[in-house]
């Protein structure tokens, strides 16, 4: 392991890779930026450059543009609410409104120190347990995903209020019936489709997040009478928005906060299939849990925890995700499954043996990694003052250009006239939802989850013949069950405790 990690050093230290690692996150950061285009297609977009080069060094580039578009992502999402990857769209929920505030600054100067952590602390695991990691994630059974995919829900409650609950609790069942959408993959038999070919595959969730966040958003600003007090906001200070001090208070509260959510993210990450997106909702959920009752009234109002929580987690997630596609052949994400198939067309076969026979590559990648983090701090940090005075444009641009980059972002996934209208439909009802002061994040969550849920049940059923017997018969799926149990009653716990801790006071 020693002699493999001195060659990836030696690999990763060239200066081709190390060029290579700049202008992965260079373009990964920008492509991250703009809504709808994600790292997927970042990636799609340098397969073609790579095959001139040696495979350590495209898929240095490959890893770089990824997790530079997860960390771009974050951007769109605080300033504008239009969340640049999936992964991001935890984010919005406390980004956004802290730069309506006027600490867009801060709160870009937060994701970058909390993605730096994230990618940090999972670069950091990955080097040294990536073997013993891939292990566990074989253990991982179906009736394990399944409670996984229930502890997942259960960040329902970070979303909602006394007078929210039942409406959080209706829109994420409405986004599990929209993941219902389409063909069961199991039996080949169309459901809800209504005899349409467009929704055979579903519905995209570019498109729904692009409709529910970024179009509502900009339809919501355009009807909203109090538009002079929204560009009396957009003016705020330079001096203001630029700010990316953080008081030690603020700082004392993150620590704790950023190495939970790098271990969270990181151990979901290696899940093939779970991915930086369950693991960002996960963490914002966890973190609202164990808020304070003072800072969880401040969650989804620009808490600089709900913040911090999906910018670090996503970030180890993406580390995390390479530990079953470097060492297993598996890969944990959509994105990761682009790289194996660019790897394939290289001559790799990732897998157990990728270390042993070349551990140059396998090591040079986990050590890019980190270096890719160090760059990313380095080039966003100074940017920060001149981004965020992308909140100094007029709304009569600013909106336009939401509208343009939300409809061309979802079109360019799919080339499909119809998505754009399913698209517009979706924000008018997202706006109408808003005004009747239901929460949407649930709604995503619910689609996110679904998915994943139905499919494992499903599959854990069938293994057990039926029985749910397989919550509490394998120690992972009852330990997670536990958990779920844990953070669904977490708020009631608090509230009897205060309850009789004021009846011992009287």
């Amino acid at each position: 392991m020693v002699e493999g990690i001195l060659s990836g050093l030696q690999e990763a230290f060239t200066g081709l890779n190390i060029l290579m690692v700049i202008v992965g996150c260079f373009a990964g950061t920008f492509i991250g930026m703009l809504p709808g285009l994600g790292p997927i297609s970042a990636i799609a977009l340098m397969i073609p450059i790579t095959y001139g080069f040696p495979p350590a060094t495209a898929l240095i580039l490959m890893a770089g543009v990824y997790y530079g578009a997860v960390f771009g992502g974050s951007t769109s999402s605080i300033l504008i609410n239009a969340p640049g990857v999936s992964s991001t769209v935890a984010t919005t929920f406390d980004g956004y409104p802290m730069s309506q505030k006027g600490y867009a600054g801060r709160a870009l100067a937060i994701a970058a120190y909390c993605s730096f952590t994230g990618g940090t602390v999972g670069a950091v695991f990955l080097l040294i347990a990536a073997p013993l990691l891939a292990q566990l994630a074989l253990t991982f059974q179906s009736s394990d995903y399944f409670a996984l995919m229930l502890m997942g829900l259960t960040a329902i409650s970070a979303f909602t209020s006394k007078e929210t609950v039942f409406k959080s609790i209706l829109m994420a069942v409405f986004g599990i019936m929209l993941s219902t959408i389409g063909t069961d993959l199991a039996s080949g038999v169309q459901r809800f489709t209504f005899g349409s070919i467009h929704l055979v595959d579903g519905l995209s969730f570019i498109m729904i997040v692009m409709a529910i966040f970024a179009l509502s958003e900009s339809l919501l600003g355009i009807l909203r009478s109090d538009n002079s007090a929204k560009d009396a906001a957009d003016a705020i200070s330079t001096q203001k928005i630029s700010s990316l001090r953080l008081g030690k208070g603020t700082l004392k509260k993150l620590i704790p906060t950023m190495l939970r959510s790098s271990v969270l993210g990181f151990f979901v990450g290696v899940l093939p299939g779970a991915g930086a997106t369950i693991a960002s909702f996960l963490a914002y959920g966890v973190e609202q849990n164990l808020a304070s009752p003072e800072d969880k009234k401040e969650f989804g109002k620009g808490s600089p925890i709900g913040l911090a929580a999906p910018e670090t987690a996503n970030n180890a997630a993406s580390s995390g995700s390479f530990v079953p596609l470097l060492t297993l052949g598996i890969p944990g994400s959509g994105t990761t499954a682009v790289i194996l198939g660019a790897l394939i067309s290289y001559g790799i076969q990732p897998g157990p043996r990728l270390f042993v026979e070349q551990p140059a590559i396998f090591w040079s990648v986990i050590v890019s990694m980190y270096i890719g983090n160090l760059i990313l701090l380095v080039l966003n940090l100074p940017l920060i003052p001149f981004i965020s005075r992308l909140l100094m444009i007029k709304k009569e641009i600013l909106v336009p250009l939401i509208l343009f980059f939300s409809l061309i972002g979802v079109y360019l996934v799919s080339f499909n006239n119809v998505d754009i209208f399913f698209m517009v439909g979706l924000a008018i009802l997202a706006v109408f939802l808003n005004f009747a002061s239901f929460p949407l994040p649930p709604l995503i969550l619910g689609f996110i989850l679904g998915g994943p849920l139905e499919e494992n049940l499903r599959r854990a059923l069938i293994i057990n013949k039926g029985s749910f017997s397989f919550l509490w018969e394998r120690p992972i799926s009852l330990t997670l069950f536990i958990l779920t149990l844990f953070f669904l009653f977490l708020p009631f716990i608090r509230r009897l405790i205060a309850f009789l801790r004021q009846r011992v006071k009287n």
